[in-house]
């Protein structure tokens, strides 16, 4: 696929360095990182390889790609692989999308403590659907969920939020039957919005009693417990946003749900329109608009583009893609199996006949030939540029 025509590494290429300079001390090193892997991805600077198509003998150079997971240009691929590992846990039952949205007074000190915001939006969450599912007045079983963080709105703004994937149904307390939700209804929205803003509160409370929580700026009065306690007191009865669409249309529409989903970033670079005197021009959706009105164009100066873009950085190691109850990790293979006998079904491995042979799975090429579409094979490989570092410093130096 060809290069598109604007991207996130045009504008942190042509403005970044000054921006970076007028900014000193106000970015962090994992900021800092993510711009230089966008600057540098897809260029001579990460090395690549020089292919030859072996039907033409055309040639070109490839570069390497940075694979940061906040890069526009390399979550494809990434998705595409999570995507593959996910299609064998699929189970032949409804599944139904639920949102979870933290209220904006929240968000607002979530970007100066992403660490354990993030991490309790994550934890409550899966809690409250959980909980409401063990209950018998509702679903009265044991449920797997996978949860998605994404933290921005359409404009680019900070929007903390996860979106969880959610098979219709689960194992009964004993694990020995599996209970189907109603046809078209998972769980009430409103139990849930209420459970999950009582315990986040709760959490959020002990967090701050713990002396996890930090703040600058106009929100620096709230390390006092009791101006803390005071600024809890409207959430506590303000409604929060809770979210359930309708279930999906069977497997293939879960995956490509995903697909959209598990690896989105910030921006993709199929939003940019422009890049010119007047700032970076892209597409966004305005959800308070109906209609086509909603979708519109927005323009920002190169800076406060820069800036929301890198307000999505996750801190280092957070895993934004997490699964829980029948799906965590640890039990998932054990869970889905005895989730397949109770329902009478298996996975597409085991329903090939021992006496048929498998059918042969095609491998597409690696890199394609943009002439005629043949395989091209890497004939030579150079060398990333190497880093320039500083010296190191002497103990006891200045």
């Amino acid at each position: 696929m060809g290069r598109l025509a604007l991207e996130v590494a045009d504008i942190f290429r042509a403005r970044g360095a000054a921006w970076r300079e007028a900014q000193h001390g106000h970015l962090s090193v994992s900021q800092l990182k993510v711009m230089s892997a966008i600057e540098q991805c897809r260029t001579a600077a990460l090395g690549g390889h020089l292919l030859r198509c072996g039907a033409c003998d055309h040639q070109e150079i490839s570069y390497n790609s940075c694979r940061n997971r906040h890069c526009p240009k390399c979550q494809a691929k990434a998705a595409q692989r999570w995507l593959e590992a996910r299609q064998a846990d699929l189970l032949p039952v409804a599944y139904y999308h639920v949102v979870f949205t933290l209220p904006a007074p929240i968000s607002a000190i979530a970007y100066t403590n992403k660490a354990v915001i993030y991490r309790l939006l994550f934890e409550v969450a899966a809690e409250t659907l959980a909980t409401i599912a063990a209950d018998p007045r509702h679903l009265g079983a044991q449920i797997g969920l996978t949860l998605v963080l994404h933290t921005w709105g359409s404009a680019l703004t900070h929007h903390p939020h996860v979106h969880g994937i959610v098979p219709g149904g689960g194992l009964s307390p004993d694990g020995e039957r599996w209970i189907g939700c109603r046809p078209g209804f998972f769980l009430p929205v409103r139990v849930l919005s209420r459970l999950f803003r009582r315990r986040f509160l709760e959490e959020l409370t002990r967090a701050h009693e713990a002396g996890q929580l930090r703040f600058f700026g106009e929100f620096v009065g709230l390390s006092d417990a009791n101006a803390f306690a005071r600024w809890l007191v409207p959430l506590r009865t303000s409604e929060w946003v809770v979210y359930a669409k309708r279930p999906f249309a069977g497997p293939k529409a879960v995956l490509a749900y995903l697909s959209r989903y598990t690896h989105r970033v910030a921006i993709s670079n199929r939003r940019l329109v422009a890049f010119d005197e007047r700032g970076v021009t892209f597409r966004w959706k305005d959800y308070r608009a109906k209609g086509r009105t909603r979708h519109k164009t927005m323009t920002l100066a190169p800076e406060e583009f820069m800036r929301r873009f890198l307000l999505h950085v996750l801190p280092s190691g957070f895993h934004r893609i997490r699964h829980y109850g029948l799906l965590a990790n640890a039990g998932r293979r054990e869970n889905l199996a005895r989730i397949r006998k109770l329902l009478a079904v298996h996975p597409a491995s085991e329903t090939t006949p021992v006496d048929e042979p498998e059918p042969t799975r095609v491998v597409p090429p690696t890199f394609v030939c943009p002439c005629c579409g043949g395989a091209m094979i890497v004939i030579d490989v150079f060398a990333r540029s190497p880093c320039i570092r500083a010296p190191p410093r002497l103990r006891g130096a200045p």
